[in-house]
């Protein structure tokens, strides 16, 4: 398995919605990743994926909501999001695909 391959494993995909939107007015790009993944792991993946530098990088873990399914119950899948601040002059289009 290769070096890319695995930061591909880190970070899942681009969170768009307006909340991020308006994150990244500020410079911050979000981005859904492995629940177990650690912040340096997560800094280290987006600075060699897209040739920028990080500022910070700060986690949140959304619990997944019990729902019903066709009249069962079921559950969502917990869902870590990475708010990644860049640095001064760094941008990621995310709109573009990885």
């Amino acid at each position: 398995m290769t070096a890319k391959a695995e930061m591909y494993d880190v970070i899942r995909k681009p969170i768009i919605t307006e909340k991020t939107t308006l994150a990244s007015e500020n410079g911050a790009v979000v981005f859904e990743v492995a629940i177990d993944a650690a912040k340096p792991q997560i800094k280290e993946a987006v600075e060699s994926l897209f040739n920028v530098k990080v500022k910070a990088v700060n986690t949140t873990i959304t619990k997944g909501k019990v729902k019903r399914f066709r009249g069962q119950l079921g559950k969502r899948k917990d869902v870590k999001k990475a708010y990644v601040t860049l640095e001064e002059g760094n941008t990621i289009d995310v709109t573009t695909g990885l």
